[in-house]
């Protein structure tokens, strides 16, 4: 199973998300151990001071594909969840600093923390669904795919130029433009997908 992931993929309401749009996708990915489901809490990583949170739509393979079209891409697609992208910042940045790669500030253990799916067709319009991301009580994050800069099918098409995407791959789609920032130990994080909480664990 192959996790991948979207970076700088959303604009705020009003913004051209079009100005954004270069062709080149930022993708990167993550190891499977990196995930964290059944709503598990999460052990803060001992190595990092400045973790960081982003909530992504997680969209599911369920077909097999090389070189898919545009027009086609939905039909690869067979559930969609709610996930963490975290990054270590401080590890991140000291590894971007000397040209290095994400990997260790971005793949490690839990930094994949994933809700449960519900199938793609509860969704009748890919293009705006809603959902958001709660810490402590607090509404943290906003989202609605009709801000993305690339939306699934841009994603999945882009994507599957390079690599075969298989049954079980999991993407994440990329998160709200504003609102992301640092996680602390014992913090509470719940997300949603159209009102409805499917993603509740806690930070430890």
């Amino acid at each position: 199973m192959k996790i991948l992931a979207i970076g700088k993929n959303y604009v705020n309401e009003g913004e051209d998300k079009n100005a954004g749009k270069t062709g080149n996708q930022i993708i990167f990915s993550k190891p499977e151990s990196s995930l964290a489901t059944g709503n598990v809490d999460v052990e803060y990583p001992s190595f990092t001071q400045d973790l960081r949170y982003e909530a992504e739509l997680v969209i599911k393979i369920g077909t097999k594909g090389k070189n898919i079209s545009e027009a086609d891409a939905a039909k690869h697609i067979s559930e969609i969840g709610i996930g963490i992208d975290y990054t270590a910042k401080d590890i991140f940045d000291e590894s971007r600093s000397g040209k290095g790669p994400w990997d260790l500030g971005k793949g490690f253990d839990g930094a994949a923390p994933m809700s449960t799916f519900k199938p793609v067709s509860a969704f009748p319009d890919l293009d705006n669904i809603n959902f958001d991301l709660k810490i402590n009580g607090e509404q943290k994050q906003v989202g609605n795919t009709s801000l993305m800069v690339y939306n699934f099918a841009e994603i999945i098409a882009f994507v599957s130029k390079f690599m075969t995407l298989e049954p079980g791959d999991l993407i994440f789609t990329g998160t709200p433009a504003s609102g992301t920032g640092q996680i602390h130990k014992g913090d509470h994080l719940q997300a949603s997908i159209e009102g409805e909480l499917i993603l509740d664990f806690k930070m430890v």
